[in-house]
């Protein structure tokens, strides 16, 4: 029996095991099952371009089903085990389950972009709507193994996070589902700086909440939101600490974005695999659960009385 056998008629373990209920596990499958088709007409499953004959799904496969498939990935997501545990949960071996890992993660990936989920990488590639006039951003942390390298060692250690990160720049609009992601950047890049080489574009008149770490940084005709700074051997008035709270209160769409993203373990944890743009694919990645997930449950963020914030 499977595991995803086992645990089909759990809620619970279900919920835990890959972030999904069943009926948004439902809706992602007959993507998901496409999008693996069209990968294994091009490619074997140990990644390696395919020249001979077509993919079969062989009778004693520990994953014989798209389902199994498709929890397979979602529960290495979710849970982020080392490989000869998730090798263990599956009933097969260490190289056999890094070699499912290799190969379906493009495939949620692709799923993912199909379903319109996944984030923007580009400015030039963000799709504005009119009709959202407030925005969030904020930069994130993720940790990393320590580079061997002396060089790599000083170029990704945080001081802020006292370890060697990357860091990423999130926009998210009012409903907490994230807009853009910014290329990967190391740990100790300020927030500003990333942000300015996102050149950023929104629409006209709309309003970013940001937080003080953006001192000084501002986008053509977008009124920002920022809490004021106490000034130097002075106090803020009542007016201003009145000001930041509300500011504060928006300002938390984006931490619930960003803890959104990060229920996915291998978004949170210390990332180990060292393969090329794994890092990157993986965060992304990370995003569309978050969007796609959001697409089902529009009562988690409920809407904000934005009239508070009208004059500001």
């Amino acid at each position: 029996m499977s595991l995803y056998t086992t645990y089909v008629t759990d809620d619970a373990m279900f919920l835990a095991l890959t972030g999904y209920t069943q009926t948004e596990f439902a809706q992602l499958i007959p993507e998901f099952e496409k999008a693996f088709l069209a990968r294994m007409r091009t490619h074997c499953l140990n990644g390696k371009p395919r020249t001979q004959r077509a993919y079969v799904t062989y009778t004693n496969s520990p994953l014989p089903q798209i389902e199994d498939k498709l929890f397979f990935i979602l529960c290495y997501f979710k849970t982020y085990p080392i490989a000869a545990v998730q090798a263990a949960l599956f009933r097969m071996k260490q190289p056999k389950a890094q070699q499912w890992i290799d190969c379906l993660t493009p495939v949620l990936e692709q799923t993912l972009h199909n379903r319109h989920a996944m984030p923007a990488r580009k400015m030039a590639d963000l799709e504005l709507d009119a009709a959202a006039s407030v925005y969030f951003h904020d930069g994130t942390e993720c940790p990393i193994v320590r580079p061997s390298d002396a060089t790599q060692q000083r170029t990704y250690y945080s001081g802020k996070q006292k370890d060697h990160t990357v860091k990423y720049e999130v926009l998210n609009t009012l409903d907490c589902k994230i807009s853009f992601l910014s290329t990967m950047a190391e740990g100790k890049k300020h927030d500003k700086k990333l942000a300015d080489e996102c050149a950023y574009r929104l629409p006209v008149g709309s309003r970013l909440v940001q937080d003080t770490g953006f001192q000084g940084f501002t986008v053509t005709d977008v009124h920002i939101l920022q809490p004021k700074k106490k000034p130097r051997g002075k106090e803020l008035t009542d007016l201003d600490k009145l000001c930041n709270r509300w500011i504060s209160r928006l300002r938390m769409r984006a931490e619930h974005a960003i803890g959104g993203v990060k229920r996915c373990r291998i978004a949170k944890d210390r990332l180990r695999n060292w393969k090329p743009r794994f890092r990157e694919r993986v965060f992304a990645i990370c995003c569309g659960l978050h969007n796609f997930r959001l697409n089902f449950r529009p009562w988690q963020y409920p809407p904000l009385q934005l009239s508070l914030f009208v004059e500001f």
